[in-house]
């Protein structure tokens, strides 16, 4: 199993992209901008898309994709997400004002996106690739994903503060190899962290406390402009873990 970074940035500033996992050749984890970076022919191949929550940054170019790919596909773009997910995304997004309803258009019969509900500790598995929704605590209702080879398990946090369930389900994991984890906020803006349900370096120390299994860690989703002292901070929190920048382009092999 291939795991491409499209994007995993909290920004959308010069080459930063936001959240986008490409999962081989025809899985999303989530369509913030790095969706951008595929081309027509990537995007008609996508068949399932998995939704961690409804900002933006990680939905945005949903629509947008299913646009560019519909008429060239035999079936709908299969979203799972969790049920308040997908309620947000039809009142808001897929509402005939902001965006058509592809859940009915271009015809009933044949939509450009179907939408499936999970649940945290709910499976998918496609042609051998397992998915796993897991706890997340965020502003919005939220899930990280666990993305399972059979071999190897890479994690991505998704938008979260401190969750103990999230860090419990990792202790699960027997083939857990690759954790990518948020770390949006410098330390001084602790109640900003609170308050939109993000993590901050010592939060994420809290979290590794938690952890029983060896992990290389990857740190996405900071601050635009503030990412140099935001990674000094992790360094300092996660130094025994030797925390790594993920960057756009990164492929994990598992």
């Amino acid at each position: 199993m291939r795991i491409t970074t499209l994007g995993c940035n909290a920004s959308i500033t010069g080459e930063l992209r936001t959240t986008c996992y490409l999962v081989d050749d025809d899985i999303l984890i989530d369509a913030g901008t790095g969706a951008g970076e595929l081309s027509l022919a990537q995007s008609i191949a996508i068949d399932t898309v998995f939704l961690t929550h409804s900002h933006l940054d990680h939905c945005g170019l949903l629509p947008m994709l299913a646009d560019a790919a519909g008429s060239f596909r035999d079936a709908p773009l299969t979203v799972y997400a969790l049920p308040e997910t997908i309620a947000t995304l039809e009142e808001h997004m897929l509402n005939n004002k902001l965006w058509p309803d592809y859940t009915v258009q271009p015809m009933p019969e044949r939509p450009y996106i179907r939408f499936r509900p999970i649940l945290a500790g709910e499976t998918v598995e496609l042609g051998g690739r397992r998915i796993t929704a897991l706890p997340a605590r965020h502003a919005v209702p939220c899930v990280g994903y666990r993305i399972d080879s059979g071999k190897a398990s890479l994690v991505y946090s998704a938008d979260t503060t401190l969750c103990e369930d999230f860090w419990l389900a990792l202790n699960r994991i027997d083939n857990l190899k690759h954790l990518l984890i948020e770390t949006t906020f410098r330390n001084d803006n602790a109640a900003g962290a609170a308050r939109s349900g993000h993590t901050t370096a010592n939060l994420l120390a809290q979290g590794l406390r938690l952890l029983e299994r060896p992990v290389e860690l990857f740190i996405v989703h900071m601050e635009a402009g503030y990412e140099e002292v935001t990674m000094r901070e992790v360094l300092q929190a996660a130094s025994e873990y030797h925390p790594q920048v993920l960057r756009r382009g990164h492929v994990f092999e598992l």
